[in-house]
């Protein structure tokens, strides 16, 4: 079940949608949890066909973001998107004969919600494919990025690993 908090979430749905769940799925689950301006370059680039549907899910739901909350849309990601499986849209085709052949067509209902990062101090983020989804404070002063940034230049992919505190061992990554 999706809990919503009112301050920094919007949502949008789209029931009903004439597309099998699993189809839907499998382009929702590369969204989840990106930014907005790069889910609608992905979704653009994308050839799956229930890449428009979740493109006008996703475009609505930013615009009730913009228009009732205020939000910028920038500063929204994607938090949670899920698709449920809908009815079943049953039809019969005429054959040979006199006969007839079923025809089912499944619809799903895809639900987007969008997040205000700017008014959340804290937020995952996707760095790079070696360090993945990282929990990223947004107000870090600048003093402990600065530190962290000489961390980065002087132990590069290497980790510090601390027994007791008093030593400090180096260990490569491998």
């Amino acid at each position: 079940m999706i809990e919503l908090v009112r301050e920094v979430e919007v949502y949008a749905v789209g029931r009903y949608i004439c597309m099998s769940a699993h189809k839907a799925r499998r382009v929702i689950d590369q969204i989840r949890g990106r930014p907005y301006d790069e889910t609608l370059m992905i979704l653009e680039l994308m050839p799956y066909r229930a890449c428009y549907p979740i493109f006008q899910l996703i475009y609505s739901a930013a615009a009730n973001a913009t228009n009732n909350m205020g939000f910028d849309k920038t500063a929204l990601i994607i938090s949670q998107a899920e698709v449920n499986e809908g009815t079943v849209v049953k039809k019969l085709k005429p054959r040979a004969r006199g006969r007839s052949y079923p025809i089912k067509r499944p619809t799903c209902h895809i639900t987007i919600v969008l997040q205000d990062i700017s008014k959340d101090k804290k937020f995952y983020i996707w760095l790079n494919k070696e360090r993945g989804w990282v929990y990223k404070e947004k107000y870090i002063p600048i003093e402990d990025k600065y530190q962290m940034m000489l961390y980065d230049a002087l132990f590069g992919n290497r980790l510090i690993w601390a027994n007791d505190g008093s030593e400090v061992v180096v260990w490569d990554k491998k």
